[in-house]
């Protein structure tokens, strides 16, 4: 299936690389932006693309949290659990979010939009709390900020309170 629909990428993306194996996570990624989650048939069909065994590639997809191996809801919230957010309230924004749309860590809604993963460092320890929902950073998080933000992804599909990654940190007490 990814090789009959990306042909040309695989190809691409081979070419790139002098031991074929080198592209197993770029193919992994190609897979989860396929399908959502990286199927076990991606998996097999990776192997045979790269010359490796199917146990092989599950090791690497089960190394990675980036990856995941059962479908998950349109919209990703990953709040970071470092020891920084924490400090700062994470865990409280976990709950928040547990109450708010009924479900716990590691699991979906039933509308399948927001699927709720809380994660190590996601790099932006000076703007904590934060969290990533699919490729973007939200910083400086506040339950009312949080609200807004599954709001507007309820509503439009993205918010505009999105932050980066990596917004530079700002004078104490200017948040």
């Amino acid at each position: 299936m990814l090789l009959e629909k990306h042909q040309e990428l695989i190809t691409e993306l081979l070419s790139r690389y002098p031991v074929k194996r080198s592209a197993l996570l770029p193919l992994l990624n190609l897979a989860q932006r396929e399908e959502g989650y990286v199927s076990e048939a991606a998996m097999k069909e990776i192997a045979k693309i790269l010359d490796l065994t199917p146990p092989q590639v599950y090791e690497t997809a089960t190394f990675y949290t980036m990856l995941n191996l059962k479908p998950i809801g349109k919209f990703h919230i990953q709040i970071c659990k470092s020891i920084m957010c924490g400090l700062v309230g994470s865990d409280d924004l976990i709950q928040w979010l547990q109450n708010r749309l009924g479900i716990r860590v590691g699991q979906t809604t039933g509308d399948r939009l927001f699927t709720l993963s809380a994660v190590e460092c996601l790099g932006s320890c000076g703007t904590a709390p934060m969290m990533q929902i699919n490729d973007d950073y939200y910083e400086q998080l506040t339950a009312e900020k949080v609200g807004r933000v599954l709001e507007d992804l309820r509503r439009e599909g993205t918010s505009p309170l999105k932050s980066g990654p990596f917004m530079f940190p700002q004078p104490a007490g200017s948040r």
